[in-house]
């Protein structure tokens, strides 16, 4: 993909975020890999203005090459692609349902969401909880590493989701999913439910990321 193209992927994923409603005010923030270099958007950008032209610019390690000052949250987009050579996009946003499960007490770490659907089981698969840390400090490095080598899918506690993909759309398609499916978590909570056994899942989850986004 050109630089150029990966830029435009990253405004349209990020319009596309802001009209969806899966964040709000300036918060949330994307990330694609363009070879050897890392596009983000900016710091302090609400993500329905995001400009192809206006994007932060990274080498592999984090270091500022050139355009706007990246968002503070920048490190942990370098954390997993750092980690997860075969992954190059993602995506961070506060969307209601995720965040609010974030704030849940007594949440499993390994398994802060139980696995009620079919497409959560193909496009998330591992959600791991990381510990809290205040919103930018690179002290959470470690932890978003350990954890995006057991899953694509983080979520950051008392702040939101973090997720990648191949490309960006499935990485949005994977947010997507997580918040549908902390939505249905809170709709059936008090309610006996079903989620999907190992079995179910593994056969779900024994497939390449892209064969984990089928068409609906």
């Amino acid at each position: 993909m050109s630089g150029e193209a990966a830029a435009a992927q990253i405004e349209r994923v990020a319009r596309s975020i802001h009209r969806r409603g899966l964040t709000h005010g300036r918060t949330g923030n994307l990330a694609i890999r363009d070879g050897e270099r890392i596009l983000v958007t900016p710091t302090g950008v609400n993500l329905g203005e995001v400009e192809a032209g206006e994007l932060s610019v990274l080498d592999a390690a984090g270091h500022h090459l050139g355009g706007p000052k990246p968002t503070k949250e920048a490190f942990l987009h370098v954390a997993m692609l750092r980690v997860r050579p075969d992954l190059n996009a993602v995506v961070h946003t506060h969307s209601l349902y995720s965040a609010a499960l974030s704030c849940l007490d007594g949440l499993d770490e390994e398994r802060p969401l139980p696995p009620l659907t079919a497409y959560y089981g193909m496009r998330v698969g591992e959600l791991r909880l990381l510990p809290y840390f205040a919103p930018g400090d690179p002290a959470a490095t470690a932890a978003v590493e350990d954890a995006a080598r057991a899953g694509h899918a983080l979520l950051l506690r008392n702040h939101g989701p973090v997720v990648a993909g191949v490309d960006l759309d499935s990485a949005l398609d994977a947010l997507e999913e997580l918040e549908h499916t902390a939505q249905v978590y809170f709709i059936t909570t008090g309610h006996p439910t079903a989620p999907l056994t190992a079995e179910r899942l593994a056969a779900l989850t024994s497939r390449t990321p892209s064969e984990r986004t089928p068409p609906a």
